[in-house]
């Protein structure tokens, strides 16, 4: 027999949002520990993309040497590498990258300030923080403003349902449109989120000024937008990754220059599916709610949040941070600028207080969320909808 939930205009927002907030109290405000545990974070990234490029530079030197290796094991090693980098990438963005903006280490005592979300990635510490095709600012705007407080609106810039009009109405058989949603899987950050990010960026400077606002993206480069995404989104990130660091390995010879650039290549492909795949089905299934107007006080928006958001399974660090912490995804909507760990122990809090006022709190394997995500990205489902709201 299916559970009937509380419905939505039913429950006690003012009481459910002191509950949460008296959460935050208990579990207190962010510590040294917190801070140590983002360090791990990073250090298991890093450790991803120098085994990465370890294997790749064995392999130059293997070839410049004179030595041949036999083609299955070239490409065991080339797939190796290529998904430590991939996995590392999807890391530096999902396990430090987005708590930092979030401002989620501000309040630790003596932070460095290159951890804080004034000194992160700015400037040309982009190139050391976290290159990606994804101006910082950009994205910080589009996902900590717009994103988190617009969640299932219109106004969100990722609502998957509304962004995918065109896959539902794509005369060609369904297993097409699959397809389609898995290519878009292997290029969505730079196809999809750095246009995106500058799209909603530069609509948000339009509204300052009280010029007409931009319908959609412009990719050409002779375009005044279309120059600003290549040259401070794009080409930033391709320059580097795929141009200056393969020729670091060319005085090994043409043949290792190749490799480097192939297995980069691959990376990123494995970059992109990675992130994709623990990013998207955060918000985005048949089970999932939308709505139609703002919320108007704190604990409707708490609701929203936790109707709005699906949890993956949670468990151990290496658990969590292959699924970038997004596995949280309720907890993080309720409290955005909190550290990782914090939300490892709010967690089963949490989970329990959507039991007391019998509201559903979903949590689910992250491959069965996304044939979900992927359903709802082809049209075969729909979003909920709560009445009238």
């Amino acid at each position: 027999m299916q559970h009937t939930y509380t419905p939505y205009e039913e429950i006690d927002k003012d009481a459910l949002q002191k509950d949460i907030d008296d959460i935050k109290e208990t579990i207190g405000a962010p510590n040294e520990e917190d801070f140590q545990h983002l360090l791990k974070m990073e250090k298991w990234g890093r450790t991803g993309t120098y085994l990465g490029f370890a294997i790749i530079l064995a392999m130059g030197l293997f070839s410049f040497s004179g030595y041949q290796l036999p083609s299955a094991a070239y490409w065991v090693f080339a797939l190796i590498a290529a998904t430590s980098i991939g996995l590392a990438n999807t890391s530096r963005w999902a396990n430090v990258t987005h708590p930092i903006l979030h401002g989620a280490y501000d309040k630790v005592p003596n932070v460095p300030y290159r951890y804080t979300k004034a000194g992160f990635a700015r400037g040309a510490r982009r190139y050391v923080d976290w290159l990606d095709w994804i101006k910082p600012e950009a994205w910080e705007y589009e996902h900590n403003i717009m994103h988190h407080y617009h969640l299932g609106e219109d106004e969100d810039p990722d609502n998957v349902e509304l962004n995918t009009q065109w896959l539902h109405s794509m005369k060609v058989p369904m297993f097409v449109k699959y397809i389609v949603v898995f290519v878009l899987a292997g290029m969505w950050k730079y196809s999809y989120y750095a246009p995106n990010t500058l799209l909603i960026m530069e609509n948000k400077e339009r509204r300052k000024k009280k010029q007409p606002e931009l319908e959609d993206y412009q990719w050409d480069i002779y375009s005044d937008n279309g120059f600003i995404l290549w040259k401070d989104f794009l080409l930033p990130y391709a320059v580097v990754k795929f141009g200056l660091i393969p020729l670091l390995f060319l005085p090994l010879g043409v043949e290792a220059y190749t490799t480097a650039l192939i297995i980069l290549l691959i990376a990123e492909v494995i970059a992109n599916l990675h992130s994709f795949l623990v990013i998207v089905p955060n918000h985005s299934a048949g089970d999932i709610y939308r709505f139609n107007e703002p919320h108007k006080s704190q604990g409707e928006f708490y609701l929203r949040q936790i109707m709005g958001s699906v949890n993956y399974c949670t468990g151990s660090d290496l658990i969590d941070a292959s699924q970038g912490f997004l596995n949280y995804q309720v907890e993080h909507h309720l409290f955005p600028n909190l550290p990782l760990s914090q939300y490892q122990k709010m967690q089963p809090i949490v989970k329990d207080l959507c039991k007391k006022y019998n509201i559903e709190y979903r949590q689910e394997n992250v491959f069965k969320r996304l044939k979900m995500t992927a359903d709802l990205m082809v049209g075969k489902t729909k979003n909920l909808r709560v009445d009238g709201i």
